[in-house]
């Protein structure tokens, strides 16, 4: 019960963080020039930054930015990938030799140096960000939605529908999604510690969300100046960024032993 409860109490606290920090009176870029670099107190139990602001309302409007990021990258990244992998499977011939050496060319670039060269291309900001992360994250859900399609597309259903006439786009979408869509989920999951990583990294490089907006990983870069004064500006963003991304890789474990996806073989 700990390997669910423990990483979805975590999952639940970040997403409620995002959610709630439009509703309450946060001061995220309020400057207090008294409280410069002061750490956790009574009062304040995270402190206070490198401009007096205080640290728990930018880490609650950094779990914001997070939030939005890596679950706009996902959807967007499965409504594609997934559309381009099922078609690619499903039709093959031409279609799927394009798709693959698509596939290919995409992944003969390191995803986050992509990433980086995309944001820098782009501009800073966080529509860009979401553009550069979906740009390079699409082909894991295509390539597994195109290997399920592949092994499931002679299966009798299929071949019984096809018989009676079905449409492809119904064969694609009543028979052969409900099929994936576990596998999928899986890789979601995944996909959004992957997205809570790329973005803070991002960040900290200054290709993401622009100051005064708060981002764990720009607090991070900003804190890193003052790590031997006030520890408390890395650890706090940084311990927050590790819990969050621990708990979703975990929550991906135990939804695939749930409902015990197996790993798809490779196909061509």
């Amino acid at each position: 019960m700990i390997r669910l409860w423990l990483p979805l109490s975590i999952i639940v606290t970040w997403g409620m963080m995002a959610l709630l920090s439009h509703m309450l009176s946060l001061t995220p870029n309020t400057i207090d020039l008294t409280h410069i670099l002061a750490g956790p107190d009574q009062n304040n139990w995270l402190g206070f930054d490198e401009l007096g602001r205080p640290m728990a309302d930018r880490l609650m409007t950094g779990a914001r930015t997070s939030f939005m990021v890596s679950l706009s990258v996902v959807a967007l990244g499965i409504l594609i990938g997934g559309t381009l992998g099922i078609s690619s499977g499903y039709f093959s011939g031409w279609v799927d030799q394009i798709f693959v050496r698509l596939v290919d060319i995409m992944l003969a670039f390191p995803g986050l140096l992509l990433a980086i060269a995309l944001a820098g291309a782009l501009g800073p900001g966080i529509e860009n960000v979401v553009l550069a992360l979906v740009i390079v994250g699409w082909v894991g859900y295509a390539r597994l939605a195109r290997g399920q399609v592949l092994a499931l597309k002679q299966a009798d259903h299929v071949v019984a529908a096809k018989a009676m006439g079905a449409s492809s786009w119904r064969i694609m979408s009543r028979h052969l999604l409900p099929l994936i869509t576990a596998p999928l989920i899986i890789e979601a999951s995944f996909g959004i510690a992957g997205a809570i990583i790329a973005e803070a990294g991002l960040s900290f490089l200054g290709l993401g969300v622009q100051p005064p907006q708060a981002s764990w990983g720009s607090m991070i870069r900003d804190g890193t100046r003052y790590m031997l004064v006030a520890p408390h500006l890395v650890l706090i963003p940084g311990l927050t960024l590790m819990a969050v991304v621990l708990a979703a890789n975990l929550l991906g474990d135990w939804l695939r032993d749930w409902l015990d996806v197996k790993e798809p073989k490779k196909v061509g």
